[in-house]
């Protein structure tokens, strides 16, 4: 789960990451409120969980409170890399005289954490890793050790931090990982870590994203999900405990496995360009067990996306037969149309364990919206025909 800025400072001040507190907002009128309170100038920042805020004029700098009521006006509803702004940090304006750049981060390739740090920070620190490599420090982090003053001091003389400042950066790194290791995040980043004029070290912008395996040791980081934000049809999903993401195309999947899953949106991909362009609608992997409640489940969230026309189930039965999958399917059709008839087609293929039998089953239940096909290649340019036909 990735925090908004507003939320990773919060757990930055936790953890007595030095930072700036300031005030959320929904309004221009608490905007201009909270200028008014913070008697300053002002910075009006767009909470959206993308990079380039600025870039995109969702960051502004106010002088007065109508100055801060005239840009969070222009900034809430503003549209940043598909991201709808619907809340402002209102925060006292900073003087500046370095900007630096922090983070710890899983690293999935070395099966190890990573630090970064750059004496150059302010901008995305993927412009720096690609046009000037040698400005970016990446120190391994032993998880077993983690980051103490030594290891941090380490970071700091690899990155080649001025020394004036190298031993409080030292010091916000070890609190920094603190947060790292005590949230269970997949990514803490500071950008910029600023000097300001009293030479004294702040965060003044962060970045944190949470490892969602580790929500069961975290019951208050249920409190940092932005429900209004979140697709509707993916929190209904998760509260299922399925596998779900939705994309934007035409044809629902459901599939027993993530690569089997995968594969299948290629070829439905693949299909659909002899249809139209029909594209795949959502990724869903429903796992082992394909039990009738957990089918019900899957068809449910899908067939309630308004842009799924067609759904396709595609089934390789191992460890879970064919057959209980068929049964499932059945089930769960009878499950759902007890609320109300169901119209948008259904073609599914099953291979692998007791697949004859899970064919048979299927046919014998006689369901008006269930197409049968026994290949992988001809069920996708089926079911893009089908979903182009219902578009």
């Amino acid at each position: 789960m990735d925090l908004y800025e507003y939320q990773a400072k919060e757990l930055f001040a936790r953890h007595n990451v030095p930072t700036q507190s300031g005030d959320v907002v929904t309004t221009h009128t608490d905007a201009r409120a909270s200028a008014e309170r913070i008697d300053n100038m002002v910075v009006v920042k767009a909470q959206v969980k993308v990079g380039g805020r600025g870039k995109a004029g969702g960051v502004k700098l106010a002088k007065t409170p109508d100055e801060a009521r005239d840009h969070a006006q222009n900034i809430l509803g503003l549209d940043i890399k598909g991201h709808k702004v619907h809340k402002l940090l209102i925060t006292e304006a900073s003087d500046i005289e370095d900007e630096y750049y922090v983070s710890f981060l899983l690293d999935r390739t070395n099966r190890t954490f990573l630090a970064m740090a750059s004496v150059e920070g302010g901008m995305e620190i993927e412009d720096i890793a690609v046009n000037k490599p040698e400005a970016l420090a990446r120190v391994l982090v032993n998880p077993l050790t983690g980051v103490d003053k030594a290891k941090a001091l380490e970071i700091v003389t690899e990155a080649k931090f001025p020394a004036d400042v190298a031993d409080q950066v030292a010091d916000v790194l070890v609190t920094l990982w603190d947060t790292f290791v005590a949230e269970d995040a997949t990514l803490v980043e500071v950008n910029p870590l600023v000097k300001d004029p009293d030479g004294k070290i702040l965060a003044l912008d962060g970045k944190v994203t949470l490892d969602d395996n580790a929500a069961f040791r975290h019951p208050d980081h249920e409190a940092l999900i932005d429900i209004d934000a979140e697709d509707p049809l993916e929190r209904k999903a998760a509260e299922k405990g399925l596998n779900y993401v939705k994309l934007n195309g035409e044809v629902g999947i459901i599939g027993n496995g993530a690569g089997l899953v995968m594969s299948t949106l290629d070829v439905v991909a693949y299909a659909g360009d002899n249809f139209g362009g029909v594209k795949p609608a959502n990724f869903l992997d429903i796992g082992g067990g394909a039990s009738a409640q957990v089918m019900a489940d899957g068809l449910d969230v899908i067939l309630n996306d308004p842009d799924v026309k067609a759904v396709f189930v595609n089934v390789f039965g191992g460890i879970t037969s064919c057959d209980a999958v068929a049964n499932g399917i059945v089930q769960a059709i009878e499950i759902l149309e007890a609320n109300g008839p169901l119209n948008k087609p259904i073609v599914c293929r099953l291979d692998g364990n007791n697949a004859e039998e899970g064919r048979r089953i299927l046919a014998e239940a006689d369901q008006s919206i269930v197409e049968i096909v026994d290949t992988m290649d001809d069920a996708a340019s089926r079911v893009a025909e089908l979903a182009a036909a219902a578009a």
